[in-house]
């Protein structure tokens, strides 16, 4: 039985998110620059987005290029925006095919406008398809996101439109950019770094962590399999006890 088969269909996380770690690392090993790595980490990209809508996942958030990000080399920067257009115009027939819909968290309105004008039309263009949904955090920070929620709610309570005494989790999480997106259930990290850096902070405080050694652009099907299916191993008791939760 392969590793796929094992899996049950009816314990599979509705979202998974991934931090794709070691694009530069893996490109160091192989004596070549960093946007090497890059380029190479598309496949991986192509391959765990294809695996998850064949097992049926409804999310899956991909840790594209954090706030932080935008401190490298101009050069590694450019090359990343570049690459993303690129991709971005390479897979959208795909996407389609495979009925997959392009969602964005982030600052994207930091992009160049290339990049963000190719990122909307094909957000547009796959709208409408109703099988797994592929999120991009692009220019995205947890601190960014929770400090821009922060602000726009402070702005509604000074006009009128919201009673401080009724806020809550449910509400505040409303201004978060992922308001229509649900909890990952589920978030991975390649390169065998055991860290967040600063991604979806509020959304994984229930999320099982798993952390595997393989650097980005060698995470391929089976990787994904394998974390879905230790997943699957684990209680999930809420605060609870075992008792509780298996009653």
């Amino acid at each position: 039985m392969t590793l796929k088969e094992e899996i049950s269909k009816e314990k599979l996380p509705r979202h998974v998110a991934i931090i794709m770690d070691g694009n530069g690392r893996w490109a160091k090993q192989k004596g070549k620059d960093r946007i090497f790595g890059h380029k190479s980490g598309v496949a991986a990209v192509r391959e765990v987005t294809e695996s998850a809508a064949e097992i049926g996942i409804k999310y899956l958030t991909l840790y594209a290029f954090s706030t932080e990000n935008w401190n490298r080399p101009m050069k590694e920067v450019n090359a990343l925006m570049s690459l993303l257009v690129y991709s971005i115009n390479a897979e959208t027939k795909t996407l389609m095919k495979n009925n997959v819909r392009l969602l964005t968290i982030g600052d994207t309105s930091r992009l160049p406008g290339k990049v963000y004008k190719k990122l909307e039309e094909t957000i547009s263009r796959t709208s409408e398809n109703k099988g797994l949904s592929l999120v991009l955090a692009l220019s995205y920070s947890s601190r960014w996101e929770i400090l821009n929620a922060v602000k726009k709610l402070v702005s509604e309570i000074n006009s009128g439109n919201v009673d401080l005494n009724q806020v809550n989790e449910n509400n505040f999480a409303n201004y978060l950019s992922t308001k229509e997106i649900p909890d990952p259930e589920l978030l991975i990290r390649t390169s065998g770094e055991q860290r967040i850096s600063n991604f979806l902070l509020w959304q994984i405080a229930y999320s099982e962590l798993y952390f595997t050694d393989k650097l980005w652009p060698d995470f391929r099907k089976e990787d994904l399999y394998a974390a879905v299916l230790d997943f699957q191993t684990r209680e999930r008791r809420f605060g609870q006890i075992s008792e509780q939760v298996n009653f």
